[in-house]
């Protein structure tokens, strides 16, 4: 069969699309939907946003991505960028425009939400905002889902707040993505979905919080490991995450949703001992407790990413209720290959960058905490 000029164009926008998709692990197999939408990303260049445009593209999507202009996310020229300063009110390039969908990735102040409202209202069919597990009030209940209460902002105005002042004080940083998401059913309603993911990983991850893991495994020899190995785990791939919430727009799924997992409860041990199996480096995992790292000021989730033990105020942390995003749609790829791929990512960085981690324990203080732990007699006999 001739190749048409319209057909022609549309296997060079493929080839483009899968350049992207091969980096971002998606491949060209996802379904084509059923119907192309035209998908307004506001952002689309941090770490969920690139695997969002991906992920669309590849399933027929017509993409524009709103942000900045300043980082650099190497995104197909299929990919329609406008430029504008949410902080600074500068949205002229999405005035007079159309979209069936608006995915708001960094939304963090409820100005932002505001602004793209008054332009966007009556122009959009479906407002996606990704806000976080940290809008809840409490985490010390098991299995709380998306009905429970959320943190109260309690400055002098929520509108007024900016990056600046969330960066100098990131105590707010759960009190204003809730007023986000209430500022969302306000601008929006009847049309707003709400995502809260829990920890996102996987490649591309600029904090670190999870290839910590990975990497420190993937090292050997004696590693520190915390508490008993029983505490609760919950993360996020991102690529499973962006490619949720492009299924949500497709579906026109509205409703609040808690997007973390495994599908599974997954305790820290089970993590670590998954994440060590992906490698070869025979490293020797030694459970300190909890009591003693808090002596030695060792601090969960800091020095220990991902970890928070499940006591007391913090007894429902890593154990947020997710049935209701599975029952939407949510999947999870395995949890060897976000480890294994986590940690290839890494290793591709240049050396100055893998030498500079942004989270965990340097090698030094863990040597010198694991060498408390292990002159104790409790230590002797800690490491499997």
């Amino acid at each position: 069969m001739a190749i048409s000029r319209r057909n022609l164009i549309k296997l060079g926008a493929l080839a483009g699309v899968a350049g992207l998709t091969a980096k971002a692990g998606i491949g060209l197999a996802a379904e084509v939907a059923k119907k192309p939408l035209r998908i307004l990303i506001l952002g689309g260049t941090g770490f969920i946003g690139p695997y969002e445009v991906a992920y669309a593209m590849a399933r027929g999507h017509k993409v524009t991505v709103f942000n900045r202009g300043q980082r650099q996310a190497n995104l197909p020229d299929e990919v329609e960028q406008l430029l504008g300063d949410r902080d600074k009110g500068t949205l002229d390039a999405l005035k007079g425009r159309e979209w069936d969908i608006c995915i708001d990735n960094p939304a963090r102040v409820p100005h932002w939400i505001r602004d793209a409202g008054k332009i966007l209202k009556g122009r959009i069919g479906h407002y996606i905002v990704v806000s976080t597990i940290s809008v809840y009030a409490a985490n010390d209940t098991p299995g709380a889902d998306e009905d429970a209460a959320l943190v109260a902002y309690t400055g002098k105005n929520a509108m007024k707040e900016t990056s600046d002042t969330l960066r100098a004080n990131l105590s707010l940083y759960g009190p204003l993505k809730a007023a986000c998401e209430r500022e969302a059913l306000k601008q929006f309603p009847g049309i707003t979905t709400i995502v809260r993911p829990g920890l996102i990983v996987g490649p591309n991850d600029p904090t670190d919080r999870f290839t910590y893991w990975p990497v420190r495994l993937a090292r050997g020899g004696d590693v520190l490991a915390p508490g008993d190995g029983n505490d609760p785990v919950q993360v996020i791939d991102a690529r499973d995450l962006s490619e949720w919430i492009v299924r949500l727009a497709e579906t026109r799924t509205f409703g609040t949703f808690n997007a973390t997992g495994p599908g599974y409860t997954m305790s820290m041990a089970a993590m670590l001992y998954a994440i060590r199996a992906t490698n070869s480096a025979g490293a020797t995992l030694h459970w300190v407790p909890t009591s003693f790292l808090r002596e030695k000021e060792v601090s969960p989730w800091g020095d220990l990413p991902a970890w928070i033990p499940a006591q007391g105020d913090s007894a429902g942390f890593g154990q947020r209720n997710i049935a209701r995003a599975i029952a939407a749609g949510l999947t999870f790829r395995p949890f060897a290959t976000t480890a294994s791929e986590t940690l290839a990512w890494f290793r591709s960085l240049p050396a100055e960058r893998q030498a500079k981690p942004g989270a965990g324990l340097s090698a030094e203080r863990e040597a010198e905490v694991l060498a408390v732990w292990r002159a104790s007699t409790a230590g002797k006999s800690s490491n499997a």
